[in-house]
């Protein structure tokens, strides 16, 4: 059987015409946009018909720059109906970062709201192959300096076809996905559609490891008990491109916020009856979890939602803890997964949870293994490199010498994707991912990652955010430097302080040696820390 996107959400459409499935919420409170699949497939059919008279078809980059909007969902079912290939692009990026990322992606149109006109016009001279440009009219104020010519999004559908009558699709049609940034810059990882499918896409199941065999069952899995699904991060990251598709080639419902605000998140679980909420790690978590602390949240309704998913980014044990103090019955997640290596597994967690701080132990899902330098698998006990083999990516977009480094060939001839997580095979079989193999400090000769010692500190009282980076030092090669957001109202912490609660939760050597008190942990958008920031700090 052969997997392609266009074609899964198009099968959910004949089965669930009138089931809603996607309202759109801004963050200020204002009406929710919402579409039937009948009504999303009609209108992402127009666009892909205007896309089709434009002269842009399979294999053409297509950019969208937009925050959560119903339009993003269309665009990026509209680029898949023609084959063409859809490029996140962050809209938190200035001028700079912005024409990087479309030089290197080459797209041969952008569809863009009109609050990124100006951002747009400056980068046009630099992109001579950007040949259609469609604007999404947001409400933003006009732009101050030139308008680049573009064609409105309503009137690009008004122009376009309602029929789904396209030509043949493929497994092998590629989908892309712009990742990373936190310690450099982003790079786009290039996927057949098959492949990303079962990697990141609901192909395989990650709470039993079951593989879909035919496209029908996956359709099939949704006809009782619709479910409904609030993936917070913005779409221009793929945790929420995936958490998105794979309620939509279920036939499940979900809800988009264009920015994240608790509160907001909250009032929208009560008013469209959300059921499963997907959090990128602490960033997210920890102000919901402290968001039901004041007044006004004796007024949210929180009946209906029973899950709880983080994914992309780390999920301490402290702020796990206050989630289920909250909801003592809540179904609590943490995913394991990279956008190169796809989903490695879900491992829920309980409020008598017996992990380490901050490791996530899971059933490995797919082909996943623990292997050393040279690919040799490794025994139960023994730290290595995290590796996937089967459906994997084909390489990284322009970038040679990384995808050689990251997606390897075996001995036997075996490609895997090692994308640079340190991992732990255990007696029973699961895996513990131990941390980020780029972030790892060595001092000493001791290996310490970043992930287990920001989870000891966020457990002290006086922290309300950290992130641990490693610094040059003389005597032992590297140490370990803690920055640290301090809560509101809490007296200062001192690195003695800290250092003595760290060491009722990690070894001596993992203990911080270094403390600098900041105003704020800045991250990327995803929620993860900016390593870059991080490392001028420590380093400074």
């Amino acid at each position: 059987m052969e997997f392609n996107l266009a074609d899964l959400f198009e099968q959910a459409v004949d089965h669930y015409p009138e089931r809603e499935a996607i309202s759109c919420a801004s963050a200020e409170g204002t009406a929710v946009h919402r579409r039937t699949f009948a009504e999303l497939d009609e209108r992402a059919n127009r666009l892909a018909h205007h896309l089709q008279e434009a002269g842009l078809g399979p294999g053409d980059r297509i950019g969208v720059y937009a925050l959560n909007c119903v339009a993003w969902v269309e665009s990026l079912l509209a680029i898949c109906k023609v084959r063409a290939v859809c490029v996140n692009v962050n809209y938190r990026y200035v001028t700079d970062e912005l024409a990087y990322l479309l030089g290197m992606a080459e797209p041969a149109a952008l569809i863009y709201q009109e609050r990124y006109a100006d951002r747009v016009a400056e980068v046009l001279p630099g992109l001579p192959g950007l040949r259609h440009l469609i604007v999404i009219d947001d409400g933003a104020a006009p732009p101050a300096g030139p308008v680049p010519q573009a064609v409105p999004y309503e009137k690009a559908l008004a122009s376009g076809g309602p029929r789904r009558d396209f030509p043949p699709r493929s497994p092998d049609d590629h989908y892309l996905l712009f990742t990373g940034g936190t310690t450099g810059l982003p790079k786009g990882v290039v996927w057949r559609q098959e492949d990303v499918f079962f990697a990141l896409g609901g192909g395989i199941d990650v709470t039993n490891g079951h593989r879909m065999a035919t496209p029908e069952e996956i359709v099939t899995s949704g006809y009782a008990n619709p479910m409904t699904f609030f993936p917070i991060a913005p779409l221009m990251h793929g945790a929420t491109q995936w958490g998105l598709m794979q309620q939509l080639f279920k036939g499940n419902r979900a809800v988009l916020i264009d920015r994240f605000v608790p509160e907001r998140v909250w009032q929208l679980v009560g008013s469209e009856a959300i059921q499963v909420v997907m959090i990128t790690g602490d960033a997210m978590g920890r102000p919901l979890v402290e968001a039901l602390d004041r007044p006004e949240a004796g007024a949210y309704d929180l009946t209906s939602m029973f899950g709880l998913v983080s994914s992309a980014a780390l999920f301490s044990a402290p702020v796990k803890r206050r989630f289920l103090e909250r909801f003592p019955t809540l179904y609590l997640s943490d995913a394991v997964g990279s956008s190169e290596g796809g989903a490695g597994g879900v491992a829920h967690w309980s409020a008598d949870e017996k992990e380490g701080q901050g490791t996530v132990t899971t059933r490995p899902i797919g082909d996943s293994e623990v292997v050393d330098d040279e690919l040799n698998p490794l025994p139960p006990g023994v730290a290595g490199r995290l590796a996937r083999r089967g459906n994997i990516p084909l390489r990284y977009l322009g970038d040679p010498v990384k995808s050689a480094e990251v997606f390897r060939t075996a001995p036997d001839g075996t490609r895997y994707a090692v994308p640079g997580d340190w991992a732990r095979r255990e007696e029973d079989g699961r895996i513990t991912l131990l941390g980020r193999g780029s972030s790892c400090i060595n001092t000493g000769g001791e290996k310490v990652f970043p992930e287990e010692v920001e989870s000891a500190i966020k457990s002290h009282p006086a922290v309300y955010d950290t992130v641990v980076v490693g610094a040059p030092d003389e005597r032992w090669g590297e140490t370990v430097v803690a920055l640290v957001h301090q809560r509101d109202g809490s007296a200062e912490l001192t690195l003695d302080a800290l250092q003595a609660h760290c060491r009722d939760h990690v070894a001596g050597y993992k203990v911080p040696r270094r403390l600098h008190l900041v105003p704020g942990i800045e991250r990327t958008p995803t929620g993860k820390p900016d390593m870059r920031w991080a490392k001028r700090i420590a380093t400074g």
